[in-house]
């Protein structure tokens, strides 16, 4: 049987359960907290949540999540989430940072996911660098634009059709949960990466920030944390 929110997450654990407040329940189990002010009713001011009209409860991570997206790229895109959230990444696929983190240091000039925050647990949003207008790199962690158009990654087939803005969008969906067919695809991208770090290894001393910024910052992009190289 599978759970419908026709809203998103407002929390959730970043980094799974072990940081979650019941995380003595169980790892099979979570709190899910969909109330947002969009499910309140207009009159009383009653929480509507997706389920019913009773409160927040413990949901069987066993049954999957059905999650319904509808953004400016896309409209009524559904996805399961089988997983929780941030556990049971595949074995070569350990990222340095998870998507809070990035959108908090920040990424993209600001541009990226500002239209998705109804899909994504409100926290990783408290402190994210964005810019809804346009691309600003000042925003950046390392102040440089290090992104190409998102018009040069659908020309060489980077992009699959159901995470339309690129990998970090697979990132965040897969972080959350979602398990896909383009997950193998996307891991040994991530894992190509890697040659920018030994780059930097070879070319700057440890530290030192202002050397080659443009490669950490695309690195930052790929869930590696560059500050520490």
């Amino acid at each position: 049987m599978v759970t419908v929110l026709k809203t998103v997450f407002a929390f959730f654990g970043e980094r799974g359960f072990e940081s979650h407040p019941l995380r003595g329940l169980g790892e099979d189990r979570f709190d899910l907290h969909a109330a947002t002010e969009s499910n309140r009713h207009p009159a009383t001011g009653r929480v509507l949540y997706p389920w019913s009209d009773s409160p927040p409860r413990l949901i069987n991570m066993k049954k999957p999540l059905l999650v319904v997206v509808n953004d400016r790229m896309q409209a009524n895109y559904r996805y399961e989430l089988t997983e929780p959230v941030g556990r049971n990444l595949h074995t070569e696929f350990k990222p340095e940072l998870t998507p809070k983190e990035m959108l908090g240091l920040g990424i993209f000039g600001g541009k990226y996911m500002t239209d998705c925050r109804r899909e994504f647990p409100t926290s990783w949003f408290t402190a994210a660098k964005l810019c809804s207008d346009r691309h600003d790199p000042d925003l950046n962690l390392f102040g440089i634009n290090a992104s190409q158009p998102l018009s040069v990654w659908r020309e060489k087939g980077w992009i699959h059709h159901e995470d339309p803005r690129g990998w970090f969008q697979w990132y965040c969906r897969y972080y959350m949960g979602r398990r896909h067919e383009d997950d193998e695809r996307q891991i040994r991208r991530w894992k190509a990466m890697k040659r920018h770090i030994v780059q930097i290894g070879n070319d700057c001393l440890p530290g030192d920030l202002d050397c080659r910024k443009k490669q950490r910052q695309a690195l930052l992009h790929w869930a590696y944390d560059s500050r520490k190289i």
